[in-house]
């Protein structure tokens, strides 16, 4: 097992992960990369007044500039949207991969993402609070009829062939190619609409790279000190072109980056939303539970707020005890919530 410490590091490292998605091949969308250095020297035959105008310009495009990259900087996702891998045939077939690398080089071990942790990610995305947490959760709830509208009834088989990799960092299995990828793209496309239009800081960039992580050098320093810098295309030649399997997309779940992972090795789970029926509805059940659960919540917090404001002014006895009575059920319901 691994200690407290090592899981906080590892799970603090998923978010470079979610990053690459985006990061590694779009830094050139970023409008402060296209600037041409030649213009920004500002470098000129005309006369005096041009230059300083030219300067003027300068300034306040260096000052835009500035402030785009602070805005970046503040940007750290911490959320994302996944889709879980259940397909016991394409866990077994990652494990299978994972074992023949390892068996090439041993340190490789600690690159390895833990089969619990199999999925693809959606969107990542950015929430700071309890507050934006709700907001995150209310757009995942809008999201599902959207989602059953692209669809229109019909089931997305999601079929997995191929490894690609992020920079000879991130190594993962790749969807095959097929309108299932334009499907994606467009619920995709659609989740980002759904939640910028509630205020939430997501994603980075237009290109979207549907894709399954198995292995990722992120996950641990240790393999940096140890001389391992890239993954070595020879690695996997063998599984170049395997077929993995096939996984359905029924569910899309609001997972933390940070927050201590699930039993089962998934991430902590804030919400998810069924998509079509799985197993004669048996999910939706769950779904109903966690629905009412959280409705408990919140009905125990607003009585809570409730309370506090009508006994601000006029002291009572037992206040404390009453308050404190809703802040042990909502703690309860949280680590109850926690264990699931």
């Amino acid at each position: 097992g691994l200690n407290p410490s090592e899981c906080e590091n590892m799970t603090r490292n998923e978010m470079s992960e979610e990053l690459e998605m985006d990061t590694v091949d779009s830094l050139i969308d970023m409008p402060f990369a296209t600037v041409d250095i030649k213009d920004a020297c500002g470098i000129t035959d005309a006369p005096q007044i041009k230059l300083k105008r030219n300067k003027e310009n300068e300034c306040i495009k260096s000052d835009q500039m500035k402030k785009r990259k602070k805005k970046q900087k503040d940007y750290q996702p911490n959320y994302f949207l996944s889709i879980p891998i259940t397909n016991k045939e394409i866990t077994k077939g990652i494990k299978i991969l994972q074992n023949e690398i390892i068996q090439q080089d041993k340190r490789l071990a600690k690159a390895m993402v833990s089969d619990g942790s199999f999925h693809v990610t959606l969107l990542v995305m950015q929430l700071l609070n309890e507050d934006e947490i709700n907001i995150g959760i209310d757009a995942l709830l809008e999201l599902k009829p959207l989602i059953e509208e692209i669809l229109q009834g019909k089931h997305l088989t999601l079929t997995f062939q191929g490894i690609g990799s992020f920079g000879d960092r991130v190594g993962f299995v790749k969807l095959a190619e097929g309108d299932h990828i334009n499907l994606l793209l467009e619920i995709a496309e659609t989740a980002k609409r759904t939640f910028q239009e509630k205020g939430v800081m997501v994603g980075e960039s237009q290109s979207f790279k549907p894709h399954l992580t198995f292995m990722k050098l992120s996950k641990s320093p240790w393999l940096h000190k140890n001389g391992v810098k890239k993954i070595e295309p020879e690695l996997y030649e063998k599984f170049i072109s395997h077929r993995f399997g096939e996984e359905m997309l029924y569910r899309i779940d609001l997972c933390s980056m940070l927050k201590k992972k699930q039993s089962n090795g998934y991430y902590h789970c804030e919400s998810s939303i069924m998509i079509g029926e799985k197993d004669g509805g048996e999910p939706d059940d769950a779904e109903l539970l966690r629905l009412s659960k959280r409705l408990v919540e919140n009905a125990v917090l607003k009585a809570v707020q409730q309370y506090l404001e009508e006994t601000q002014n006029k002291k009572q006895p037992g206040e404390g005890s009453s308050v404190k009575t809703g802040e042990a059920e909502r703690n309860g319901n949280d680590s109850d919530h926690n264990r699931k």
